[in-house]
């Protein structure tokens, strides 16, 4: 078990608060070779590896951190690989990717990764207990490069999963992209970049198994026909995910235009009902101004106020002078079709 600090202080003077992360090594034992999985590695145990092994030094720092290009390195008994996947607490708008980095020999398999890639840990626990004893006979029976096909199938049909949720989340958005009342620019921002996200992970996928299927050969005991049957079955399956999020793709760039359109409309009818409303209180506006005025006026305070309408005849000449331009405007507009139903 390895410790690190959060080194952030409060303004409070609190003391840096400690965070355990356990690192776990599991050795499974195969029939024909050995499977070592390290979660969260401790770079002493990595380093034990390589000189176990006769790992490249930059291969150990590759597996080191935490982000790095996937990348294929053969060599002559064994070859590396890193790979990216979805983690396993993945929300929408999580921009974090899992790296899985792979010691792949003819009798050895190395998986380093930060322990959250579940279908990984998943197989490693069944390998561990007699839970799927069926499964487990399958997965260890024969040669690391078929447990290398199990591995990465499980781990793309997690992402064909993850791709088939972003088509439920396009048909939920659909629904609020149509809905005046509720705002959906940032849900359609934050599907975009989840998209691209796995756009960057699908594409070099498909490439770099392509590649693994080539050099995996030389470390399995199957013909080469049967063992292309199986990456096949995987790289169909990186098809189905790419050819989803496409699809995804071109539905976002529909609903973010079709969602501007209507914002755009939407504001333009505010715009025209509060422009209609303050160019029909301008003749009101208008004459308030003058009778505000410190003046005598017709119909003022300091003026006689005419008593032919009784005694509010001045208010209801000013409200009749108000009103009637108004009134005037509204009927034009109407006929121009400016204000309609």
């Amino acid at each position: 078990m390895r410790k690190g600090f959060i080194t952030n202080r409060l303004r409070s003077g609190r003391k840096p608060t400690e965070v355990t992360v356990q690192s776990k090594m599991e050795t499974i034992q195969g029939k024909k070779f050995v499977w070592m999985d390290l979660q969260n590695p401790d770079r002493a145990d990595v380093e034990k590896l390589a000189e176990k092994f006769n790992f490249n030094s930059l291969n150990i720092e590759d597996c080191m951190t935490k982000f790095e290009l996937p990348k294929l390195d053969r060599y002559e008994d064994h070859f590396f690989v890193i790979l990216h996947f979805p983690p396993l607490s993945h929300k929408v708008g999580d921009a974090k990717n899992s790296q899985l980095s792979l010691f792949v020999g003819n009798d050895f398999l190395v998986t380093v990764h930060q322990g959250d890639l579940k279908p990984l840990v998943d197989l490693v626990n069944i390998c561990k207990t007699d839970s799927d004893i069926q499964r487990k006979e399958r997965l260890l029976a024969k040669s690391s490069g078929l447990l290398l096909h199990e591995i990465i199938d499980v781990l793309v049909d997690d992402l064909l999963h993850t791709s088939r949720k972003i088509i439920a989340n396009l048909d939920e958005l659909e629904d609020r992209v149509f809905d005046e009342t509720k705002p959906v620019a940032r849900s359609i921002a934050l599907q975009r970049r989840e998209i691209n996200r796995l756009r960057r992970i699908a594409n070099p996928l498909k490439k770099f198994v392509l590649e693994i299927a080539k050099n995996v050969k030389g470390f399995s005991d199957l013909e080469d026909e049967s063992l292309s049957l199986f990456y096949d079955d995987v790289i169909d399956h990186i098809d189905k995910v790419i050819e989803t999020l496409e699809e995804s793709r071109e539905t976002m760039e529909i609903y973010k235009d079709t969602d501007f359109v209507l914002s755009t409309e939407k504001t333009n009818k505010v715009l025209a009902v509060l422009t209609i409303i303050f160019t029909l209180a301008i003749p009101s506006t208008v004459i308030g101004t003058f009778y505000g005025m410190n003046i005598d006026l017709p119909g003022g305070i300091t003026s006689e106020s005419p008593v032919f309408l009784g005694p509010y005849t001045t208010l209801i000449i000013i409200v009749l002078a108000s009103a009637i331009p108004a009134i005037m405007m509204f009927t034009y507009f109407r006929k121009l079709g400016w204000i309609n139903n």
